[in-house]
């Protein structure tokens, strides 16, 4: 085990390390990532790192303190809300999806508890929901229900709906989920939850920041948000396709009557009051403001104008894919997300492509499965390497021929 270092270093040693470290780090910056980072171009950088250098301290742990930083929450959750059509939705700001979605969770045990009387609580989803959902579950005390999508890869509605019951504290629906990037049947799901009485969370982690611009640039899609009668929770990342720096991410209510069920609030200790509506206590305000500054720089028409790009981009991805000799696409995308898979008659190992691009042009995609798959978030800094992308992808599929790797590995993970 390494020991710090007895005397400092300079400054120019510092960068000139961590240069070096990231030289093995996903080409985000060029475009070659479908995923991880979303680069929403320069202007997006230059005023990020202004307000970046402004709030590299600042702590939201009590906005009494750094009342900036309660405008700032207050303010985003606020515009968040109008996107996703809440008119009385109320929230507060996160590191990041996850959080958003153990805070939703803890909300809807506290409700179950509070208004339902239910001690043990449950949650009903479909297997395409994100992994954070398990992960609260386990967390909080949850038992959970998971369902089989169905061949279309959304959620089974009436499978759930024989597995909702007086237990039920969530019902889940994803818009869209992640593996396959479709909305799952929102309406019906939140219908499901309304039937017992139980809290319906939409994770729009990828979606919060595309499907409103969507909608807005003349695209149909099924109903999602807080128009739907029954959804009592949404989240939605800016460190996504809102384009700003991580993390940061929007948990919102149906109402400020719901949203008490998050907040966490002890009165017992020698230190005073003590409340926290998230996991954390200390909170960066660094990237709350980046958020603020972000979306407010980009206002509705750079969204708009971005939205069109990304989707014109997985457009064209998904073409093609489909026209190269062994390879398919999972699904219908609905949104920016993309599975890439090889057809079933083909041989080929999708993995053994995936090192392929990697190895021949620095493209980088997370593995996912079952089945095997190359998952892709297509977003605006993709759009102008995509032609150069499927050339690549091409003579990857062509070199994988015949080759099937050892590792099967499909991390999404830290564990080091």
């Amino acid at each position: 085990m390494a020991a710090l270092n007895q005397h400092g270093k300079s400054k120019d040693e510092l960068l000139e390390t961590l240069t070096a470290k990231r030289s093995r780090d996903a080409r985000w910056q060029d475009g070659r990532t479908f995923g991880m980072v979303y680069d929403g171009g320069p202007s997006v950088h230059e005023v990020a790192e202004a307000v970046a250098q402004i709030y590299l301290h600042e702590n939201a742990l009590n906005t009494q303190a750094f009342p900036s930083l309660g405008e700032i929450q207050s303010e985003v959750c606020g515009w968040t809300a109008s996107l996703l059509h809440g008119e009385t939705a109320a929230g507060f700001m996160t590191s990041g999806g996850t959080e958003s979605i153990l805070c939703a969770v803890k909300a809807a045990r506290e409700r179950a508890k509070a208004e339902r009387g239910v001690t043990e609580p449950e949650i009903v989803l479909a297997e395409s929901a994100h992994a954070a959902f398990h992960k609260a579950a386990y967390y909080f005390g949850l038992k959970v229900h998971k369902v089989a999508v169905l061949d279309d890869f959304r959620a089974d509605v009436d499978t759930m709906g024989k597995l909702v019951n007086s237990n039920t504290a969530l019902v889940v629906g994803s818009a869209p989920q992640y593996p396959q990037g479709v909305i799952d049947p929102i309406p019906e799901l939140a219908a499901l939850a309304a039937r017992v009485g139980a809290s319906m969370h939409v994770d729009a982690c990828m979606g919060g920041f595309v499907l409103p611009f969507m909608e807005q640039i003349g695209i149909e899609l099924p109903p999602w948000d807080f128009r739907v009668e029954g959804v009592t929770t949404i989240s939605a990342d800016i460190h996504k396709l809102g384009y700003a720096p991580k993390g940061a991410s929007v948990i919102l209510h149906a109402n400020k009557h719901l949203r008490q069920y998050q907040t966490f609030v002890f009165d017992q200790w020698l230190g005073g009051f003590y409340a926290s509506p998230n996991m954390q206590g200390t909170r960066a305000g660094l990237p709350m403001a980046c958020a603020w500054a972000v979306m407010q720089h980009l206002g509705l028409e750079g969204y708009q104008s971005r939205t069109r790009t990304t989707i014109e981009t997985r457009k064209k991805l998904v073409d093609g894919v489909r026209s190269i000799p062994g390879l398919r696409v999972l699904g219908e995308p609905e949104a920016q997300l993309v599975a890439i898979a090889a057809t079933e008659d083909s041989g080929l190992d999708i993995f053994a492509v995936g090192d392929a691009l990697k190895q021949s042009g620095g493209w980088f995609h997370d593995r996912q499965g079952p089945p095997d798959t190359l998952h892709a978030t297509v977003s605006v800094g993709n759009a102008p390497v995509i032609d150069e992308y499927l050339v690549d992808l091409r003579a990857a599929a062509s070199a994988a021929t015949g080759v099937r790797l050892d590792d099967r590995s499909t991390n999404y993970a830290t564990l080091e």
